[in-house]
This record gives structure tokens, C-alpha cells and sequence, in this order.
């Protein structure tokens, strides 16, 4: 019989050394499920849910730096004001590969620093949140392990951590599952906001209800209920 793995210790005062992986496909094709929006709003609400995530990932005590994986011209300027930086997705078929690439990049900039991958669609992630998954999963890879965080269905994944040279994502259907047998272990099952992915229009009702960043307040003025 395996013996169950320890819980994570307590937060350390001092925080780990991240560097926050966001890939964000160009924002005119991206967040497709968003079916009922004119194509201009549903542009308009991808670039914001990125523009959030990135946002609140670079204000999380621990994150050294926020990668941004992108190839919009557009979205790459507006990173940079936030303090991101950008670099081009040069595998932008493969989510999997882009995030391995963008990881050799954090390994040669920022050595040392944990990689960790996060979805660029979770608009309303809290910083103090985001921070205690950073130190659960910083203390996993410490350890030579990989972790995710499941999102709120329990299918997909939200945000991946691995050490430099076991760096395999999983993302795709079923990712949780993935991640699952590939050895990774679920973490930051108690923090909502990182779990909170907006897939679809029930979801972005959702997301609007437990609060959301601005770009995506304002992106949304005007829908703030359920089917509004």
C-alpha cells in the first residue's frame, strides 16, 4: 500500500520564486464557446479575461515575473503596460508545446524560479489566493514533483507546475484525468477564483456574479446578471 502523501507545511514567511507562464491565443479567435456574443464583444472579452489574469498573477506575492506567450501585436503592447512580458508563440497549434517552449525561456531568464502555467481565462483570480496555490505547488516541485489545479468542474486544469526538466503539461479534454496519471498531484482544491475558468456564457454569468477583474467589468458593462 502507498502511504498518503503529507499535507503541504504551513505558508513560509518568505514566498517562492515563480515565474507565471500565461499563453493567450490571438484574442480575434479565441474563447470560441462564447456563442451569443457579436464577434467584436466576444474579441473584446478574451483580450479582457487575459488582460485579468495577467493583471492579478503580477500583483500575487511570489511571482517574479508574468511570461505572457502570445502572438497578437495588439495584446503583446497591453501586457507590457501591465509589467508582463511577452514573448511569441512559435507552436501556437500545440497549447502543450507552446507552454514547454515558454518554460526553457523562464529556465534561461529566471533560473531557479518555479514554472508555472496558468490559463489565461480566469478573470476573476484573486492575487491572496493565487499566492497560497504558489506556495502549495512551489512546495511539490521543491520536492521533485508536478501539481495542477483542477478547474471547477473537476475535467480540466486552470494552472500546472512541474521542475524545469519534468515539464509536461497535459492540457486538452479530460486534463485533470491526464495530469492525474501522469503523476501530478491535485492541489488548491479550496481556491474558487483559481479554479473559476469562463468556457461559455454560463460560465461568464457566473464569473460576473463572484466579481471580476476590470478589463472584464468593463468589457461586460451591461451584463452583470445571469442571462442579462
Amino acid at each position: 500500500m502507498v502511504a498518503p502523501m503529507p499535507a503541504p507545511p504551513p505558508p513560509a514567511s518568505v514566498p517562492p520564486r515563480c515565474v507565471v507562464v500565461v499563453p493567450v491565443k490571438p484574442p480575434a479567435v479565441g474563447k470560441s464557446r462564447l456563442a451569443g456574443l457579436s464577434d467584436p464583444a466576444r474579441r473584446d472579452v478574451a483580450e479582457a479575461f487575459a488582460l485579468d489574469t495577467a493583471q492579478a498573477a503580477a500583483a500575487t506575492p511570489g511571482v517574479e515575473a508574468v511570461l505572457v506567450v502570445t502572438d497578437d501585436f495588439r495584446l503583446a503592447s497591453s501586457m507590457r503596460a501591465l509589467g508582463c512580458e511577452v514573448m511569441p508563440d512559435g507552436t501556437s497549434e500545440d497549447l502543450n508545446a507552446t507552454l514547454v517552449q515558454a518554460v526553457a525561456e523562464v529556465a534561461r531568464r529566471w533560473p531557479g524560479a518555479v514554472p508555472v502555467a496558468l490559463c489565461a481565462d480566469l478573470p476573476g483570480v484573486r492575487p491572496v489566493e493565487l499566492a497560497t496555490v504558489l506556495r502549495e505547488v512551489a512546495w511539490h516541485v521543491a520536492a521533485g514533483r508536478s501539481a495542477f489545479v483542477p478547474d471547477r468542474a473537476g475535467t480540466g486544469t486552470t494552472l500546472y507546475a512541474a521542475p524545469v526538466e519534468h515539464f509536461d503539461p497535459r492540457f486538452g479534454v479530460e486534463s485533470a484525468a491526464r495530469h492525474r496519471g501522469a503523476g501530478a498531484v491535485e492541489a488548491g482544491t479550496a481556491a474558487t477564483s483559481v479554479r473559476t475558468d469562463v468556457d461559455d456564457l454560463a460560465d461568464l454569468d457566473a464569473a460576473l456574479l463572484a466579481g471580476v477583474g476590470p478589463h472584464t467589468s468593463r468589457a461586460c458593462e451591461g451584463r452583470a446578471t445571469p442571462l442579462g
